[in-house]
């Protein structure tokens, strides 16, 4: 088995593996797109037995030819907060760190190629038995201390999603931004909040939104979802002004009931409780 030695924090975000960071190396970063990019010559400055950090990447670059040529591709100048104020500085994303450290000979870098080999062997027996993933995930939660009661309706809320995604996909949904306002239909219909407004609620930033959901929010979640996909199938939707009119009839379904159970509740099913905080208190959602 392959591990990442005790100097090194590795960060989850529930569906893929971000990278493994430098504890105690000043490895500075920053926010670009909605994800943590980071300062490539700290990184390699991290690897190697070297203080000229700029040279070795030049030859790094030199040795190889498909990295110098996928360079502009990886890595972007972002502008870094420094003790001396923002610097403009050249960051790359995890994956294009990842590729980085494959071209660093270095023993310090020998660890993560190891594993980066390691985590390529999952992905592929993934592929061959999609049920492996589907155990990782639920490991995963339970080691960031979720129930288990909790985790089962996550994972099954997972597979409501990706049968909905497909159901798009299928019926002429293809850019990222159109999952985006389909997937905010169907949230304003069930909460009266988008995506967006629901995170700003929960006091959330790059969290995933639906790992900060107790159980009622959760299930809404999953009858909005699974009422938009049966209605896209009994309809046979096409096109995505059709898929969002769609969106909101499903959201309206559990919007619906999420009303009904707040007035016999006299509460409001959506909340402002996240899971971070839960931490913070010792206690899990409920």
């Amino acid at each position: 088995m392959v591990t990442i030695p005790t100097n090194y924090l590795t960060i989850y975000n529930m569906e893929t593996t971000k990278i493994a960071l430098f504890k105690g190396k000043g490895i500075r970063k920053t926010i670009h797109n909605n994800e943590w990019w980071f300062v490539v010559e700290d990184v390699v400055l991290a690897l190697i037995d070297s203080y000229d950090v700029k040279q070795y990447i030049q030859r790094m670059k030199s040795r190889d030819p498909e990295l110098s040529k996928g360079w502009v591709q990886i890595v972007h100048t972002l502008d870094v907060p420094t003790k001396g104020g923002k610097q403009k500085m050249n960051c790359a994303n995890p994956e294009g760190l990842f590729r980085i450290i494959q071209s660093t000979p270095s023993p310090k870098a020998e660890l993560f190629k190891r594993w980066l080999a390691k985590v390529g062997y999952e992905r592929i027996q993934e592929i061959e038995d999609p049920e492996l993933a589907t155990k990782r995930t639920r490991m995963l939660y339970k080691l960031k201390g979720y129930s288990t009661d909790w985790i089962e309706k996550r994972m099954r809320g997972i597979a409501i999603r990706e049968e909905l995604t497909d159901e798009w996909q299928k019926r002429g949904a293809r850019e990222k931004r159109d999952y985006e306002i389909l997937t905010a239909e169907i949230s304003k219909a069930t909460f009266g909040v988008t995506p967006s407004e629901y995170k700003k609620l929960k006091n959330l930033k790059r969290h995933n939104l639906r790992d900060h959901m107790d159980d009622l929010e959760l299930i809404f979640t999953m009858l909005g979802e699974r009422s938009t996909t049966e209605i896209h199938r009994t309809e046979d939707s096409k096109g995505v002004p059709k898929l969002k009119s769609d969106a909101k009839a499903g959201g309206d379904i559990a919007g619906g009931a999420r009303k009904k159970l707040e007035k016999r509740l006299k509460r409001s099913v959506v909340s402002k409780k996240n899971f971070l905080k839960a931490q913070e208190n010792n206690k899990l959602i409920p």
